[in-house]
This record gives C-alpha cells, structure tokens and sequence, in this order.
C-alpha cells in the first residue's frame, strides 16, 4: 500500500472518527438537555412537595389548635350550661308558685320548694307517684267543703286524662286558694304549676263588692232622678197648667204678660229636666228607641211653628229646603228626631241675631231601598271660632267668650244631640266661621215607610202654568221656585213688591201669585190691596209667620198658608185652584161631625190624689162635654170603674195605698174575666225615665202622657176614645181650617 493511500486512509478514519466525535456530541448534548430537563422537573416537584408538606404542616397546626378551640368551648359551654341550669333552678326555687314535673310513669322526679310546702313537712318527696300526691293532698292540706276524698281524686286523675287539661283551684285549709296548671310534654311527661292566686280572688271579691255598689249607687242615681223627676213634674204640672189656663182668660196686657212669662218659665225649667235626665239614660246607656211611621216633612215643620215666635221677636225668617224627590214618611223615633231637630234649630235661633234659620233635607236612596238623609241647619249667626268646634260637642260645655257670655243654657243640648244621632247609627258635624254663621249638620239612614215615589207623584197634574214669587229673602224664593216648578209651572221671582207691580204691568199673565207678609216698605196685605186695585184678580197667596196678625186683612187674598210652608199644603192649594168644582165638592171634616144630637154624655174617670194637678184637670176639660169623675187612689179607682162604667180613664202613677200600675193591671184581671171590652186608659204620669215608660205601659195601660198636662193633648186623647154611641165631647174650633 503506498503512502497516498495510507494517508487516504487515515484522512477517511480521521474524517469518519470525527463524524462519529461530532454525533457523540450530539448525543450527549441531547441526553444533558433531557437530564436538565429531567432535574428542573424533579426540582418542581421537590419544591411542591415541600409546599404540600408545609400546609400539611399548617394545616395540621390549625387543627390542633382548633381541636384545642373545640375542647376549651365546649368546656366553656359544659360551665355556660351548669350556670345556666344553676340559675334556672335557683328562678325556680325563688318563685313563690310551685314548680313540678312528672315523668311519663306519673313519678315526681323534681319540684321546687314551694311546690312540695304545700304538702307540709315530709308529706311528698321525688320519686313519689302522682296518686300519693294527690291523697296527702286531699286527706291533709285541701278544705274539700265535704266532698268524698275518693271523688275528688277520682276526678283530678280523670282531668289529667282529657286532651286539654283545665286548670282547676284548690282551696286550702288555711285559706289560700291555689291554681293548678297541668300539661304533658311530647314524651309523656306532665308540667305541673301551683299558682297563688288567692291575692287575685280577694282583688276580685272586692271589684265584685265594688261592682256591686256601682250598680246600687247607680240604680240609686236613677231612682233619685226619677223621683226628683216626678217631685219636680207634681208641682210644675200646676204652674205651668194653671199659666195656659190663665193666658185663655181676659187678661190686662200687663196681666197676660206676667201669665204667660210664668207658663214660659216653667216650660224653660222642664226643659233643663229633661236634659238632665236624658244626660242621665245617655250616661247609664239606658237610652232607648222606639221606631215607629211618621212624617219627617211635617215633624220639621212642626219644630219650626213652636220656634217661630222666638225667631219673629228677632226678625228671623224660618225657612225649610226639603228635597223634593224625597219621600217625606220614614221609620224611626219621632220623638228622639223631633229632640234633634229642637236642639239643633234652637240653637240656630238662639244665637242667630238677625237673618235667617235654614233647615235642609237631602239624601239618596241605597240599594236595599232605605235612604241615607243629610240634615242640616244653616245660620247666619255669631258662628263658632276654629279652637271652639271641638269642645260644643262636650258635656257641660258652652263656648264661653264675649259674644256668647250672655246666652243661657244647661250645656247638655248639643251632647245630648250627638248621642242620639249615634244611637240612631248617624253622625253629626258642624262647619262655622266667625261672624259668618254655623251649619250643623247629621247623617241618618232610615226605611222609608211609604212607597218611593208616592210623595212626588200627585194623583192629577196642577194645571196652572205660570207663577210669581214675591219675597225679600232670596233662599225663600230659591226654594219655593224649586217646589213649584216640580209641578210644572213657569216662575217669575220679584225681591220687592216694586218689581213685582212692574212684571204684572210688562209681563204675560200669571195664573198664580205667592207674596210674603213681612216685606220693608210695603207688606204682602199691602201689596195683595195695591194688585186688586190695578185690575188683577188671579189668585194671591199669603205666606206668613204670623196668620193671625193677618186676620184683619185678609180680604184681597185667595188663601193665607203658615210658614214655613208643608209641601202638601201647598200641592193641595194648586190642585184646588187647579180644579175649582172638585175643591169646592169637598167638605170639610169638622163640618161633617154632628154637633149634637140624642147620644148620651162621654163619662171621664180621672185618678189623681193631688188637689192642684185635679184642680187643673177640671180646668182644661171645662169646655168639654163630658161626665168628669175625680178618684184618690188606685183602689177607689177600680172601685168607681165598676159603678161608673167610664169610657175612658187617665191614670195618674204615683197613688197612695194602690198605684196606678195595680189599679190598671186589677182592671184588666176583672175585664179578661169577665169578658168585658178594654176600657182606654191613659197614663198622666210625672215619671219620664224610659224604664218607667215600659212597665206603665207592661201593667195594661194604652197610652203614656208626661205632666205637665197640655190642654191640646188632653183634647185629642178624649176626641180619640169618644165611644160613637156619645156625643161629641171636643167642641169643633171656629173659624177657617189651616
């Protein structure tokens, strides 16, 4: 081999071991990146593990401290829970009631101390069974008040047995009384308490006592005032009788105003009365209603009528705005509504110096057809301050300041009001400003007592078209135009008789004139002459508030209505002037009635054993034609009304040896016995409490009469019961009807 060739060779080997040099590098490069690789793992690892290992640590230090946290609370709560029962025992043994369980075997297993002193000294101990403890209870401690020992505890076992256990008291033989509490708990067990209540029964055997004084003194309270009552009534019945007998007798002036100052008086003080008294049923809720038809239209009219000589000695005008679309017959007490109307509307005058008293009825009729009726009375008075409204309503109040110092009164009207508005299930409010006037006002519902729509539906239409009104006050024009032109006609007002004499002068004729009396410069007589002189002949009617201060010159007029005016009053007058044959058809009742005849003599008994009240009974019935005979008493009443045979008896109340209750109820016993027919009788009684009012009339009696006597009632009650085999026993008044 030559020398090129080796040196090829070894070029080649060298070239080759290089080559392999260069790829071992590589390899080994590759292996100490894998094992670099391999070691940062390896490194991560240890590194987590050594984090792993440290919140094991960690962790294993948090919970032996909590583990220490567990052992020192509940350590902590063993001690709370120690305390705590500690305390409740000790609250247990503290209380002076006693305190037991039972367990479901009926075995005390715990009692507080005072629970096992009711027992005495070693008489049950725990661990006693519920039938011991009911044995020492029975034979040694309870005052059974003679009950068998077996019975009774027979029946407190028998008690524990019922689903609901009632409590039961234990009277002791030292005298506590001691209630028992008894309930089982889920399993089984019974919780038993003992409760002192003996402090409690004294309390309430005293407010049982105190009661018991309340109602003495209060029953005392009303016989005082039913009897101050009827002392007070006796003598007034005398006063006040004996002044309208004497005002009907011929009387200097100066004479019949001293008779009738007298008979106002006396009425003045019968008012406050029965304030006092009806303050009194109000207070003791003894305050009944007796619900019965009436008219409510005409009982506001009638109210106005007895306050119109207050209001014309003022200068007042009265006047009534009653919805025409309104029935006027309704049902409730007509003499409660007639007390609120009083009230009310005697207020407005009283405080109203000069203007006018508006009564205004409206309402709505609800679904079960009665109707919900607003009330209210308007003046034009001294009104009521704001900081006053409230206190009206009080007892015993009046608003005492410069413009009402001078005003008398009980202070009761207006809280006797409220409370028969609320009796009757009302309400009542005021709305006043100072110097401006008032405006009382309530809210009722009450069931008509007449078919709806009977009061604005006439049975034949009024005929006459066209109207004029003559009258200074603008409300009584507003409401009279109202009226008449429901029914149909066409109206003209006048403020003055001026105007009025230019619009028959200018205008259209009128087939109907209405003129007030009171009018300035000329009144409505005046008027009525000056249209008569110019020629005019179609009706005039004269509206007054005084018809008799009219009587003298009444010729110019068609008709003279009192005011204020009833909506039936004045339907009837323009259905006569409508239909003047068919008015002139009618006859007048009165006119009917013989006035004579062959019939026998009313016989009257009375029993009255007071000489005065006889003495004013005989007065008021001497125009009568009837037979007057006087009884004393109870007894010679019965006695007369067998000899007399009356057709009729007033029955005083308060008699000697027999009342009149026993003489009423002896006279019934005779008439059912014997078959006889009922004799009327009628109770003149100075009693005017509600309860008295029901046993009078329980006892057989017809009706009620409160003194002082009214010639006017006494008349209507005789004319009622005037048996028709006997004379007329009223005489008829004269003079024109209304």
């Amino acid at each position: 081999m030559s020398i090129v060739e080796k040196l090829a060779r070894e070029r080649r080997s060298r070239l080759a071991a290089e080559r392999l040099l260069e790829q071992k590098k590589r390899e080994l490069f590759a292996a100490n990146s894998q094992l670099s690789r391999h070691a940062r793992s390896l490194s991560d690892q240890i590194v987590e593990q050594r984090q792993g290992l440290e919140l094991a640590r960690c962790e294993a230090e948090s919970l032996k401290d909590q583990n220490s946290q567990v052992l020192h609370d509940l350590e902590r709560a063993n001690c709370e829970a120690e305390v705590a029962q500690r305390q409740l025992w000790e609250a247990i043994e503290t209380i002076e009631d006693g305190f037991a369980v039972f367990d479901a075997a009926a075995r005390l297993v715990t009692a507080n101390r005072a629970y096992l002193d009711l027992f005495g000294a070693g008489g049950v101990a725990l661990g006693d069974p519920y039938l011991k403890v009911l044995a020492v209870l029975a034979e040694g401690v309870a005052d059974l008040e003679g009950e068998d020992v077996q019975d009774w505890c027979h029946e407190m076992i028998e008690r524990l047995g019922r689903d609901v256990i009632e409590p039961t008291v234990v009277l002791l033989r030292d005298g506590r009384h001691i209630r028992f509490l008894d309930r089982r708990g889920e399993a089984g067990d019974l919780v038993s308490m003992a409760l002192d209540i003996t402090e409690a029964m004294q309390r309430e055997a005293e407010l049982e006592e105190a009661r018991e004084r309340a109602e003495a003194a209060n029953r005392a309270k009303s016989a005082f005032l039913a009897n101050m009552s009827h002392e007070i009534r006796t003598p007034m019945n005398g006063v006040v009788g004996m002044a309208e007998l004497l005002c009907e007798t011929a009387l200097t002036e100066e004479q019949k105003l001293f008779a009738e100052t007298i008979k106002s008086s006396g009425e003045a003080l019968l008012v406050i009365i029965n304030d006092v008294l009806d303050y009194s049923k109000i207070e003791a809720e003894k305050m009944r209603l007796y619900p019965e038809p009436f008219d409510l239209e005409r009982c506001l009219h009638e109210v106005m009528l007895l306050l119109q000589p207050k209001a014309r000695e003022k200068g007042l005008k009265l006047l009534v705005d009653f919805d025409l679309f309104l029935p006027t017959r309704y049902i409730a007490d007509p003499g409660r509504v007639r007390q609120i109307l009083t009230n009310l509307i005697g207020n407005a005058v009283k405080f109203t110096a000069d203007g006018h008293v508006l009564a205004r009825v409206v309402g709505i009729e609800r679904t079960d057809h009665s109707y919900d009726l607003h009330v209210s009375i308007e003046d034009t008075g001294i009104g009521i301050a704001p900081d006053h409204v409230d206190l009206i309503f009080g007892e015993f109040n009046q608003v005492e300041d410069q413009s009402t110092r001078k005003f008398e009164g009980t202070g009761l009207g207006l809280p006797i009001t409220r409370q028969l508005v609320r009796l009757m299930g009302g309400t009542i409010w005021v709305d006043s400003e100072p110097g401006q006037g008032s405006c009382f006002g309530f809210k009722v519902n009450f069931a008509p007592a007449e078919p709806t729509g009977a009061a604005m539906h006439p049975d034949r239409p009024v005929l006459l078209k066209r109207a004029l009104i003559v009258d200074d006050v603008q409300i009584n024009r507003v409401i009279l135009e109202r009226q008449l032109e429901t029914y149909g006609l066409e109206v003209t007002n006048c403020r003055t008789p001026a105007e009025a004499l230019e619009a028959l002068a200018a205008g259209p004729a009128f087939e109907v004139i209405l003129t007030d009396h009171d009018m300035p410069e000329i009144d409505g007589p005046d008027l009525a002459a000056r249209i008569r002189a110019a020629g005019v002949t179609v009706p005039i009617l004269l509206l007054s508030s005084r018809p008799d201060a009219a009587a003298d010159r009444t010729a110019d007029m068609t008709a003279v209505m009192q005011k204020p005016i009833l909506r039936s009053q004045l339907l009837k007058v323009l259905l006569e002037l409508s239909y003047p044959a068919k008015a002139a058809e009618i006859v007048p009742v009165a006119a009917a009635e013989p006035l004579g005849g062959d019939g026998r003599t009313m016989r009257v008994l009375a029993a009255e054993d007071n000489r005065t009240n006889r003495l004013v009974f005989r007065k008021m019935v001497a125009g009568f034609d009837i037979e007057l005979r006087f009884a004393g008493n109870g007894r010679e009443t019965v006695e007369l009304w067998r000899s007399f045979r009356p057709d009729m008896i007033f029955m005083d109340i308060s008699m000697p040896e027999m009342d009149g209750r026993e003489a009423a109820r002896a006279i019934r016993a005779i008439e059912t016995e014997r078959g006889l027919p009922a004799v009327p009788i009628v109770a003149l009684t100075a009693h005017a409490m509600d309860g008295d009012r029901v046993s009078i009339l329980d006892s057989g009696i017809d009706h009620c009469l409160t003194k002082p006597l009214k010639k006017a009632v006494i008349a209507a009650k005789i004319a009622e019961h005037c048996p028709a085999t006997a004379r007329p026993a009223v005489p008829i008044p004269s003079g024109r009807p209304g």
